[in-house]
């Protein structure tokens, strides 16, 4: 997802002082899930959110879980689901990135609360490494502005 420039600047110049974001970590594939949670944070300060909190979970499939108990709090704009599925031999990859999503979704949907797929499916470590590093994809980056950006639906 690619925002043009006048969608940047928007999300520059509003007042976002008060939004409030969730993000949900992972922490299967821990190296490349830090480096996307950093580079998502490092945008959301830039962006001028400065209530964030980070939640833990053992793996992508206890994302929707903690995403319907974040969203229930109802002490959040905005949740941003992170996490790196890296394709193995078997149909588990399948069935772990397409479960978390329909369970994210849902509680998007349920609970009226924004959530951003930040789960990167990737084939292989060097496609989930372009896009963790802040100087090749960042997609971080990506999903925190369109936390900031769905989070005013909400504000």
């Amino acid at each position: 997802m690619k925002l043009n420039k006048s969608t940047q600047v928007k999300l520059r110049k509003s007042t976002n002082k008060g939004l409030k974001i969730a993000i949900i970590l992972p922490r299967f594939n821990d190296e490349l899930g830090q480096k996307l949670l950093l580079n998502t944070q490092n945008e959301l300060k830039e962006l001028g959110i400065k209530n964030v909190q980070v939640y833990r979970v053992p793996g992508t499939l206890e994302l929707p879980f903690a995403a319907l108990k974040i969203a229930l709090s109802k002490k959040f704009h905005a949740i941003i689901a992170l996490g790196v599925v890296i394709r193995g031999g078997t149909k588990h990859f399948d069935l772990v990135v397409e479960t978390a999503y329909q369970g994210l979704m849902e509680v998007t949907l349920d609970e009226d609360t924004p959530i951003i797929f930040g789960v990167l499916a990737v084939e292989n470590e060097k496609q989930a490494k372009e896009r963790v590093e802040k100087t090749k994809m960042n997609k971080g980056k990506e999903f925190a502005q369109a936390a900031v950006e769905m989070a005013t639906f909400r504000a």
